[in-house]
Protein backbone atom coordinates (compact mmCIF):
# COMPACT_ATOMS: atom_id res chain seq x y z
CA UNK A 1 0.00 0.00 0.00
CA UNK A 2 2.77 2.55 0.74
CA UNK A 3 4.18 1.85 -2.71
CA UNK A 4 0.80 2.55 -4.24
CA UNK A 5 0.67 5.92 -2.47
CA UNK A 6 4.14 6.85 -3.64
CA UNK A 7 3.30 5.81 -7.21
CA UNK A 8 0.14 7.91 -7.20
CA UNK A 9 2.05 10.99 -6.06
CA UNK A 10 4.56 10.47 -8.85
CA UNK A 11 1.84 9.98 -11.46
CA UNK A 12 0.14 13.20 -10.39
CA UNK A 13 3.47 15.03 -10.47
CA UNK A 14 4.17 13.72 -13.97
CA UNK A 15 0.72 14.88 -15.12
CA UNK A 16 1.35 18.39 -13.82
CA UNK A 17 4.87 18.36 -15.28
CA UNK A 18 3.43 17.60 -18.73
CA UNK A 19 0.94 20.43 -18.23
CA UNK A 20 3.77 22.77 -17.25
CA UNK A 21 5.74 21.93 -20.39
CA UNK A 22 2.72 22.22 -22.70
CA UNK A 23 1.67 25.58 -21.26
CA UNK A 24 5.28 26.86 -21.19
CA UNK A 25 5.49 27.44 -17.45
CA UNK A 26 8.79 28.30 -15.80
CA UNK A 27 11.04 25.25 -15.65
CA UNK A 28 11.54 25.55 -11.90
CA UNK A 29 8.10 23.94 -11.59
CA UNK A 30 9.60 20.70 -12.89
CA UNK A 31 12.21 20.78 -10.15
CA UNK A 32 9.54 21.40 -7.51
CA UNK A 33 7.24 18.68 -8.86
CA UNK A 34 9.89 15.99 -9.02
CA UNK A 35 11.81 16.96 -5.88
CA UNK A 36 8.61 17.17 -3.79
CA UNK A 37 5.92 15.21 -5.67
CA UNK A 38 3.09 15.57 -3.16
CA UNK A 39 3.82 19.10 -1.93
CA UNK A 40 4.80 20.31 -5.39
CA UNK A 41 1.62 18.90 -6.98
CA UNK A 42 -0.58 20.60 -4.40
CA UNK A 43 1.17 23.94 -4.89
CA UNK A 44 1.07 23.64 -8.69
CA UNK A 45 -2.63 22.76 -8.63
CA UNK A 46 -3.61 25.88 -6.72
CA UNK A 47 -1.04 28.25 -8.22
CA UNK A 48 -1.21 27.30 -11.92
CA UNK A 49 -3.63 24.51 -12.85
CA UNK A 50 -6.82 25.65 -11.12
CA UNK A 51 -6.66 29.32 -12.31
CA UNK A 52 -5.99 28.11 -15.88
CA UNK A 53 -8.89 25.67 -15.65
CA UNK A 54 -11.24 28.41 -14.52
CA UNK A 55 -10.24 30.53 -17.52
CA UNK A 56 -10.70 27.74 -20.05
CA UNK A 57 -13.52 27.94 -22.56
CA UNK A 58 -15.03 24.71 -21.33
CA UNK A 59 -15.09 25.95 -17.76
CA UNK A 60 -16.72 29.22 -18.79
CA UNK A 61 -19.37 27.38 -20.79
CA UNK A 62 -20.07 25.01 -17.91
CA UNK A 63 -20.29 27.87 -15.43
CA UNK A 64 -22.66 29.81 -17.68
CA UNK A 65 -24.82 26.72 -18.23
CA UNK A 66 -25.00 26.04 -14.49
CA UNK A 67 -25.87 29.67 -13.77
CA UNK A 68 -28.62 29.62 -16.39
CA UNK A 69 -30.01 26.41 -14.91
CA UNK A 70 -30.04 27.65 -11.31
CA UNK A 71 -31.02 31.26 -12.02
CA UNK A 72 -31.98 31.64 -15.70
CA UNK A 73 -33.04 35.29 -15.37
CA UNK A 74 -30.00 36.50 -13.49
CA UNK A 75 -28.26 38.20 -16.41
CA UNK A 76 -31.44 40.01 -17.46
CA UNK A 77 -32.26 40.98 -13.88
CA UNK A 78 -28.80 42.40 -13.22
CA UNK A 79 -28.70 44.22 -16.56
CA UNK A 80 -32.15 45.68 -15.98
CA UNK A 81 -31.17 46.81 -12.48
CA UNK A 82 -28.07 48.57 -13.81
CA UNK A 83 -30.10 50.22 -16.57
CA UNK A 84 -32.80 51.38 -14.14
CA UNK A 85 -30.12 52.86 -11.90
CA UNK A 86 -28.19 54.53 -14.73
CA UNK A 87 -29.94 54.47 -18.16
CA UNK A 88 -26.80 54.92 -20.24
CA UNK A 89 -26.38 53.61 -23.77
CA UNK A 90 -23.89 51.03 -22.52
CA UNK A 91 -26.35 49.73 -19.94
CA UNK A 92 -29.16 49.71 -22.51
CA UNK A 93 -27.03 47.66 -24.90
CA UNK A 94 -26.08 45.25 -22.12
CA UNK A 95 -29.75 44.79 -21.26
CA UNK A 96 -30.66 44.28 -24.91
CA UNK A 97 -27.94 41.63 -25.30
CA UNK A 98 -29.11 39.84 -22.14
CA UNK A 99 -32.71 39.87 -23.35
CA UNK A 100 -31.68 38.50 -26.74
CA UNK A 101 -29.66 35.73 -25.08
CA UNK A 102 -32.63 34.92 -22.82
CA UNK A 103 -34.96 34.45 -25.78
CA UNK A 104 -36.79 37.77 -25.53
CA UNK A 105 -35.89 39.32 -28.89
CA UNK A 106 -38.87 41.68 -29.14
CA UNK A 107 -37.93 43.65 -26.04
CA UNK A 108 -34.27 43.42 -27.01
CA UNK A 109 -35.14 44.96 -30.38
CA UNK A 110 -36.87 47.88 -28.70
CA UNK A 111 -33.78 48.67 -26.66
CA UNK A 112 -31.46 48.34 -29.65
CA UNK A 113 -33.68 50.63 -31.71
CA UNK A 114 -33.74 53.19 -28.93
CA UNK A 115 -29.96 53.08 -28.62
CA UNK A 116 -29.56 53.34 -32.40
CA UNK A 117 -31.50 56.59 -32.48
CA UNK A 118 -28.82 58.41 -30.50
CA UNK A 119 -25.22 59.48 -31.05
CA UNK A 120 -23.99 55.86 -30.98
CA UNK A 121 -26.03 54.90 -34.03
CA UNK A 122 -22.92 53.79 -35.95
CA UNK A 123 -21.39 51.75 -33.12
CA UNK A 124 -20.44 48.31 -34.56
CA UNK A 125 -21.59 46.31 -31.52
CA UNK A 126 -24.89 48.17 -31.50
CA UNK A 127 -25.54 47.60 -35.20
CA UNK A 128 -24.68 43.90 -34.95
CA UNK A 129 -26.94 43.48 -31.93
CA UNK A 130 -29.73 45.34 -33.70
CA UNK A 131 -29.39 43.10 -36.75
CA UNK A 132 -29.46 39.98 -34.57
CA UNK A 133 -32.62 41.18 -32.85
CA UNK A 134 -34.25 42.03 -36.18
CA UNK A 135 -33.44 38.60 -37.56
CA UNK A 136 -34.73 36.93 -34.39
CA UNK A 137 -38.03 38.77 -34.78
CA UNK A 138 -38.41 37.65 -38.42
CA UNK A 139 -37.43 41.06 -39.85
CA UNK A 140 -34.83 39.71 -42.26
CA UNK A 141 -35.08 42.78 -44.53
CA UNK A 142 -34.32 45.04 -41.58
CA UNK A 143 -31.40 42.82 -40.60
CA UNK A 144 -29.95 43.03 -44.12
CA UNK A 145 -30.28 46.82 -44.17
CA UNK A 146 -28.65 47.14 -40.74
CA UNK A 147 -25.78 44.83 -41.67
CA UNK A 148 -25.17 46.74 -44.89
CA UNK A 149 -24.90 49.92 -42.80
CA UNK A 150 -22.46 48.08 -40.55
CA UNK A 151 -20.34 46.89 -43.47
CA UNK A 152 -20.36 50.31 -45.12
CA UNK A 153 -18.95 51.90 -41.98
CA UNK A 154 -16.67 48.96 -41.08
CA UNK A 155 -15.69 47.00 -44.22
CA UNK A 156 -13.46 44.58 -42.30
CA UNK A 157 -16.48 43.23 -40.45
CA UNK A 158 -17.53 41.49 -43.66
CA UNK A 159 -14.66 39.12 -42.88
CA UNK A 160 -15.79 38.30 -39.34
CA UNK A 161 -17.69 35.09 -38.72
CA UNK A 162 -20.80 36.30 -36.88
CA UNK A 163 -21.84 39.25 -39.07
CA UNK A 164 -20.91 37.43 -42.28
CA UNK A 165 -23.05 34.40 -41.42
CA UNK A 166 -25.94 36.50 -40.14
CA UNK A 167 -25.93 38.44 -43.42
CA UNK A 168 -26.10 35.22 -45.42
CA UNK A 169 -28.94 33.88 -43.28
CA UNK A 170 -30.91 37.12 -43.59
CA UNK A 171 -30.52 37.12 -47.37
CA UNK A 172 -31.55 33.45 -47.50
CA UNK A 173 -34.69 34.22 -45.50
CA UNK A 174 -35.68 36.70 -48.22
CA UNK A 175 -34.71 34.47 -51.11
CA UNK A 176 -32.32 37.19 -52.28
CA UNK A 177 -30.05 36.71 -55.27
CA UNK A 178 -26.88 37.37 -53.26
CA UNK A 179 -27.43 34.50 -50.83
CA UNK A 180 -24.95 32.08 -52.43
CA UNK A 181 -22.13 34.63 -52.51
CA UNK A 182 -22.86 35.64 -48.92
CA UNK A 183 -22.65 32.04 -47.72
CA UNK A 184 -19.43 31.49 -49.68
CA UNK A 185 -17.97 34.57 -47.97
CA UNK A 186 -19.14 33.30 -44.59
CA UNK A 187 -17.37 29.99 -45.19
CA UNK A 188 -14.02 31.72 -45.67
CA UNK A 189 -14.12 33.25 -42.19
CA UNK A 190 -16.13 30.63 -40.29
CA UNK A 191 -14.97 29.83 -36.78
CA UNK A 192 -17.13 26.73 -36.33
CA UNK A 193 -19.37 24.35 -38.27
CA UNK A 194 -22.40 26.65 -38.33
CA UNK A 195 -21.64 28.24 -41.71
CA UNK A 196 -21.11 24.90 -43.43
CA UNK A 197 -24.27 23.39 -41.97
CA UNK A 198 -26.50 26.38 -42.71
CA UNK A 199 -25.09 26.71 -46.24
CA UNK A 200 -25.73 23.00 -46.76
CA UNK A 201 -29.31 23.45 -45.52
CA UNK A 202 -29.80 26.19 -48.10
CA UNK A 203 -28.14 24.22 -50.91
CA UNK A 204 -30.27 21.18 -50.13
CA UNK A 205 -33.40 23.23 -50.93
CA UNK A 206 -32.16 24.36 -54.35
CA UNK A 207 -33.48 22.78 -57.57
CA UNK A 208 -30.02 22.19 -59.08
CA UNK A 209 -28.73 18.64 -58.50
CA UNK A 210 -25.18 19.98 -58.20
CA UNK A 211 -26.23 22.15 -55.27
CA UNK A 212 -27.81 19.20 -53.50
CA UNK A 213 -24.69 17.15 -54.07
CA UNK A 214 -22.55 19.88 -52.57
CA UNK A 215 -24.90 20.00 -49.58
CA UNK A 216 -24.28 16.29 -49.02
CA UNK A 217 -20.54 16.92 -49.24
CA UNK A 218 -20.69 19.69 -46.66
CA UNK A 219 -22.71 17.54 -44.27
CA UNK A 220 -20.24 14.68 -44.73
CA UNK A 221 -17.30 17.01 -44.09
CA UNK A 222 -18.81 18.11 -40.78
CA UNK A 223 -19.35 14.52 -39.64
CA UNK A 224 -15.85 13.51 -40.75
CA UNK A 225 -14.13 16.47 -39.12
CA UNK A 226 -16.02 15.89 -35.87
CA UNK A 227 -13.98 12.72 -35.33
CA UNK A 228 -10.93 14.91 -34.75
CA UNK A 229 -12.50 17.69 -32.72
CA UNK A 230 -11.46 18.12 -29.09
CA UNK A 231 -14.19 17.87 -26.49
CA UNK A 232 -14.89 21.61 -26.29
CA UNK A 233 -15.28 21.81 -30.08
CA UNK A 234 -17.74 18.90 -30.08
CA UNK A 235 -19.79 20.61 -27.37
CA UNK A 236 -19.73 23.94 -29.19
CA UNK A 237 -20.76 22.37 -32.51
CA UNK A 238 -23.20 19.80 -31.13
CA UNK A 239 -26.25 21.32 -32.85
CA UNK A 240 -24.55 21.47 -36.25
CA UNK A 241 -23.14 17.97 -35.96
CA UNK A 242 -26.55 16.54 -35.09
CA UNK A 243 -28.15 18.41 -37.99
CA UNK A 244 -25.49 17.14 -40.38
CA UNK A 245 -25.98 13.55 -39.22
CA UNK A 246 -29.76 13.85 -39.54
CA UNK A 247 -29.41 15.26 -43.05
CA UNK A 248 -27.27 12.32 -44.08
CA UNK A 249 -29.98 9.81 -43.26
CA UNK A 250 -32.70 11.73 -45.07
CA UNK A 251 -33.49 10.39 -48.55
Amino acid sequence: MPYLGISLHVIVAIYFAVHAVRTQQNMYWLLILFAFPLFGSVVYFFAIYLPALRQSRGARVATRALTNLVDPNRAVREARSDFDRAPTVAHRMRLAAALLEAGQPQEALQHYQEAASGPFASDPALLLGLAQAQFATQDSAGAVATLERLFAANPLLRQQADPALLYARALAAQGAAGTRAAFEAALTCASDAAARCLFADWLAQQPDAADRERARTLYADIVHDARHWPRHAREHNREWLERARSAQVRP
